[in-house]
């Protein structure tokens, strides 16, 4: 873990003299977020409605706790279900000139993000990025005739009105040490977790309330030749594992309990852009998401290991439940 990750999750004696430091600016950040909220709230900044149903799939906490994956689940599980779900992303690290974006299989990462590139290779549902999410979700209503959309990361996002929210959270580290940005991880305090219609938790130990997530790891696919496939347990040599996600340790750690020898871990900032020297000689492990960056600048031993993710029975019907009920009630007339 980084100094800053030790000073979030697991502070010592000598992280908190830099705690109390950052506590003013902690302060303005509480103050700055709850005047916001209470400027949708009170309807002089405006949320928009659209004519579909909206889950909001985000976290209160910065960095990586398995978004993406639940996002892919939910719009391939809605599908079955026979509704026609619409992905809503920020393309965070995408920097196309003009916006609402439809992503396909011949869109450039470099336009709309790793994770709308990483997301359009597993789901058969239209995907739009968009900064200005009302505009995005309008997009996917009107051009993709969608009635559901999945808003991925959007829990802090109140422009747009949403039905259902789940929060996703990291299972081991949870909450950190529960204080607000910067001197902790969190966007919006603990008590925002009451609000959410469902606390969904990427590993530990559950309890009353909340729904576990585990993530099932696949054979090991080619970077540059995505046609070829390794088992992880014919791996010979330790490798170097690469990962450039919000959490690199849950990398690190899945592949440990996989019984891989690693020789090296190596991490860098989430989204970051990868160049050749980046690249290490020898056996290579990387995350599908760094992968899809990758594909013109690695060599021929690089390999990614993609991930899914697995829900209980009782989420999936508590969630198809919800769903049909939100359904029912925006149908029934509005009172006088």
């Amino acid at each position: 873990m980084s100094w800053i990750d030790n000073m979030w999750y697991s502070p010592s004696w000598y992280h908190w003299p830099v705690i109390i430091l950052l506590l003013p600016l902690t302060a303005l950040f509480w103050g700055l977020s709850g005047l916001r909220r209470w400027l949708f709230r009170l309807q002089i900044k405006p949320s928009v409605s659209i004519p579909a149903l909206v889950i909001v799939v985000g976290n209160i906490s910065v960095g990586g706790n398995g978004k993406t994956p639940l996002v892919v689940y939910l719009a391939k599980r809605l599908r079955q279900e026979g509704y026609h779900p619409g992905v809503l992303s920020r393309g965070y690290g995408g920097k196309n000139a003009r916006y609402p974006l439809t992503v396909d299989h011949l869109s450039n990462v470099d336009l709309v993000g790793d994770e709308a590139i990483l997301m359009r290779q597993h789901i058969n549902c239209p995907l739009v990025v968009d900064p200005i999410r009302p505009r995005g979700a309008m997009e996917l209503v009107e051009k993709h005739k969608c009635d559901v959309i999945i808003c991925d990361d959007g829990l802090q996002h109140y422009a747009l009105n949403r039905d259902i929210e789940i929060v996703v959270m990291d299972g081991q580290r949870r909450c950190g040490n529960h204080l607000l940005l910067p001197a902790g991880p969190l966007r919006e305090a603990s008590w925002r977790l009451d609000t959410a219609d469902f606390l969904v938790l990427n590993g530990g130990l559950v309890t009353n309330g909340e729904y576990l997530m585990s993530l099932e790891s696949g054979k090991l696919i080619n970077v540059k030749y995505p046609n070829k496939s390794l088992s992880i347990n014919d791996l010979r040599s330790p490798v170097t594992a690469l990962a450039a996600i919000g959490n690199p340790q849950r990398f690190f750690s899945l592949l440990e309990k996989k019984r891989v020898k690693l020789k090296d871990q190596i991490s860098f900032v989430d989204h970051h852009a990868f160049t050749k020297k980046d690249i290490p000689s020898g056996t290579v492990i990387m995350t599908e998401k760094d992968a899809v960056k990758c594909t013109q600048i690695v060599h021929d031993d690089c390999w990614y290991l993609p991930v899914s993710a697995r829900l209980t029975n009782q989420f999936e019907s508590q969630l198809l439940q919800k769903l049909k009920q939100v359904a029912v009630d925006k149908k029934q007339p509005k009172r006088k």
